[in-house]
């Protein structure tokens, strides 16, 4: 059969490629369009456009490149009915993704599944009326999503796991390191180590790394060396610059490694995590962490969050657990003090270290088995059978 998908960012390559391997494995004449990445196209098929030149977040950002994204939006219609392939898969990336969807659903009669879906249950709910309308299957990747659909909205949709599950578990049947390997192999020290994530790109970067590592850095006094985990696409420089500005004799234990960040976690005593799927990661670990986003005027985000976000969290380890596993410090609750208070509670020896690793293992157990995208592979392919004997 003949497979279009669509994937907009980092992770999305990546998903999107482990469900082709799949769909290969249970469509052995499989055969792929998409606009996606690397990943992607190194599962086979034929790229046609990289998500780098589409990939703008944020509303400026998008505004000044709405010509870009407009043009490419259009080619990606047209190829889709050019292709006629025997299901469009969307994957995440929901703002570009619910437009094409809505013109294949008008235009054509190609079944559109959507593999991880969109967050509307966090926020823009509204956009549950496109996904009725436009989107045949639903497949989620977070359990709480399914009475979110079901209930909620009156729309079956497929829990399949959580790639995030398949991802870390592949990886660890693989990596052998021991501690005394990983930090040789990276010129570090012989002490145990507190990981900062500070997110993967620029701006989140400079607003949180300079607080993480201030927090963290009297730690080093306590034994502790401090590891920053590199996003691939940020230069040294611009982490050279924050680790500089640092002006503490315990500097020096501060190291940067980049594009190891599963290393780091599976090595790592404790964490501070800029929220994300990194804060999921960190938890399928078993590091304890605290989950902490700064933005500036702090206090008018608390209250927008109040206004705009309908979930109780904002890391996926709460809300896939349904109770406050893991500290959250967001906006004016972003700062030194209060970073520094709870990593103390969660290091070896910390007060809350025991009761967060219980609730890892009750997130982890939500989550359920790896197999993710050969669930989802299985079943696009048996629903497209299905329709094609009605």
């Amino acid at each position: 059969m003949k497979y279009f998908l669509i994937a907009g960012e980092p992770s999305g390559d990546l998903h999107a490629s482990n469900l082709m391997k799949a769909l290969v494995k249970t469509d052995p004449d499989a055969d792929f369009q998409y606009y996606g990445g690397d990943k992607m196209a190194s599962v086979g098929g034929t790229l046609l456009r990289h998500y780098k030149e589409i990939a703008y977040m944020g509303f400026i950002p998008v505004l000044l490149h709405a010509h870009t994204i407009l043009k490419a939006m259009k080619e990606c219609e047209q190829s889709i009915l050019d292709y006629q392939p025997d299901v469009l898969i969307l994957i995440d990336y929901p703002g570009f993704n619910l437009k094409v969807a809505e013109y294949i659903k008008k235009n054509s009669q190609i079944p559109v599944y959507y593999y991880i879906s969109p967050k509307i249950w966090a926020w823009k709910e509204h956009r549950i009326k496109n996904i009725k309308r436009d989107v045949d299957q639903l497949y989620s990747i977070l359990p709480f999503e399914v009475p979110f659909f079901t209930q909620k909205h009156s729309y079956p949709i497929n829990y399949v796991g959580n790639p995030s599950v398949d991802e870390i578990s592949h990886w660890q049947s693989n990596y052998h390191d021991t501690f005394p390997d990983f930090i040789h192999k990276h010129q570090l020290e012989d002490k145990p180590l507190i990981a900062l994530l500070p997110g993967s790109r620029r701006q989140e970067i400079k607003d949180n790394l300079k607080r993480m590592l201030t927090a963290s850095l009297p730690y080093t006094r306590q034994g502790y060396q401090i590891v920053i985990a590199g996003a691939q696409n940020i230069e040294d420089q611009h982490y050279d610059t924050i680790i500089q500005s640092i002006t503490d004799t315990q500097a020096k234990h501060i190291h940067l490694v980049r594009n190891h960040t599963f290393e780091i976690l599976s090595h790592a005593e404790a964490g501070l995590i800029t929220s994300g799927t990194a804060t999921l990661e960190t938890a399928l670990f078993r590091v304890p962490q605290v989950v902490c986003y700064y933005i500036n005027m702090g206090f008018f985000f608390a209250l927008l969050r109040k206004l705009l976000l309908k979930v109780k969290y904002i890391s996926l380890v709460n809300l896939i657990a349904d109770q406050l596993v893991v500290p959250e410090l967001v906006g004016s609750e972003m700062n030194i003090h209060n970073l520094r208070h709870h990593l103390s509670t969660i290091i070896k020896g910390g007060s809350a270290r025991e009761k967060q690793l219980e609730g890892y293992q009750l997130m982890a157990e939500k989550l359920g088995e790896p197999g993710a995208p050969q669930r989802a592979a299985q079943l696009i392919v048996e629903s497209l059978k299905d329709s094609a004997k009605e």
